[in-house]
């Protein structure tokens, strides 16, 4: 049963653990819901690369469209599902770009072909053909032939800083355990409420 006098961040790094143990595939993986300016809803699958008490961050294209919905309305809803342990952890919560010295300490840790492929890639924009993108990759690839690949000015993270975390998991007959954590205190990541719901 999930503990609600706990901080949901230490349940958060429970989950998590038991998913990287077991998961085959991703076990970071999660949806960003954003919206549109007409309000509409938009989701995505992204990667979460790092987190603590500040929040969740994940990287991408500066000029994509999640970060232009993002930009427009920082309002943002992260999921993490995981069916073969059947838990799904719900984020709501406003997400600000990470400092130059977090995004270019993270984008060195990628692998060297995916630092070359954020200078080829205008995420989210029309591609006319295969074709071209792989004539911008081959041009990146000869631009940074030799050294360091730096991390492109349109390339960084957000941090969302949740305002509410919501676990649940699986039971028989669908009386399955669910509990809501809201952020209560104005210091980021320590004050909570916590209700547990029906299924």
């Amino acid at each position: 049963m999930i503990d609600i006098t706990a901080n949901p961040f230490d349940i958060f790094a429970i989950w998590m653990a038991d998913a990287e143990a077991t998961e085959p595939n991703d076990p970071n993986a999660m949806t960003v819901a954003t919206s549109t300016p007409a309000g509409h809803p938009s989701a995505r699958i992204v990667l979460l690369k790092s987190w603590d008490r500040n929040g969740f961050v994940f990287y991408t294209n500066l000029e994509s469209r999640k970060s232009g919905e993002i930009a427009a309305n920082p309002h943002v809803a992260l999921l993490f599902h995981w069916k073969s342990r059947r838990r799904q952890i719900r984020i709501e919560g406003t997400a600000a770009q990470v400092g130059d010295a977090e995004a270019d300490a993270y984008f060195q840790t990628r692998p060297r072909p995916s630092r070359i492929g954020a200078w080829a890639s205008d995420q989210s924009r029309p591609l006319p053909d295969r074709a071209l993108l792989e004539q911008r990759l081959a041009a990146a690839t000869a631009r940074y032939a030799e050294g360091d690949v730096p991390r492109p000015p349109h390339w960084s993270g957000w941090q969302v800083t949740p305002t509410a975390i919501e676990f649940w998991e699986d039971r028989e007959y669908r009386l399955h355990d669910r509990a809501r954590f809201t952020r209560t205190g104005t210091r980021i990541g320590t004050e909570w409420t916590a209700t547990r719901l029906y299924p």
